[in-house]
């Protein structure tokens, strides 16, 4: 049932997500966001991610989960976005320490990786906000659409995060 408005926020936020998430051209009519959806589900089922909108207001505003669950070695990699009218209220820092709290304290994980564009600068703020360690960079880790981008890793593991609260 949330297909339909998760796509509108994509298709409206498209140019400005476009700059760093490689799906966009993948994802161009409701079905693909229903398809989506449905790995999404498939994987929370399979406990191998995680997925889920992000409510602000009563209203879907961006997706946030688990992109993996590496469940052998106990690591959890966040993602998110953020329709683009949306930024700058806090709301993807909040939902990034939210899910880092429940990789640790419910899921019992050992490590959460964030990995962001070098020059994502907004996205790179979330996971310094939240004292994450900056664990390097890997040179021309994805392509999105006509060029490769530098990413840089973020860690945190359950031992920091708990001893830092």
């Amino acid at each position: 049932k949330d297909a339909k408005r998760l796509f509108e926020l994509t298709d409206k936020s498209r140019e400005h997500l476009r700059k760093w998430l490689p799906w966009l051209d993948n994802n161009t009519k409701v079905e693909d966001t229903q398809k989506f959806i449905k790995f999404s589900l498939k994987s929370y089922a399979e406990n191998t991610g995680m997925n889920s909108v992000i409510l602000y207001k009563g209203e879907i505003v961006g997706v946030a989960g688990y992109n993996e669950i590496d469940s052998a070695n106990k690591i959890a990699y966040i993602g998110y976005w953020l329709g683009r009218e949306y930024q700058g209220n806090g709301i993807i820092t909040r939902v990034s320490k939210a899910l880092t709290d429940y990789a640790f304290n419910e899921l019992k994980l050992n490590r959460v990786e964030i990995t962001v564009a070098v020059e994502n600068k907004k996205s790179r703020a979330i996971p310094e906000r939240l004292g994450f360690s900056n664990e390097g960079c890997k040179r021309q880790v994805e392509w999105l659409y006509d060029h490769y981008v530098d990413h840089i890793f973020y860690g945190m593991i359950a031992k920091d995060w708990n001893n830092k609260k």
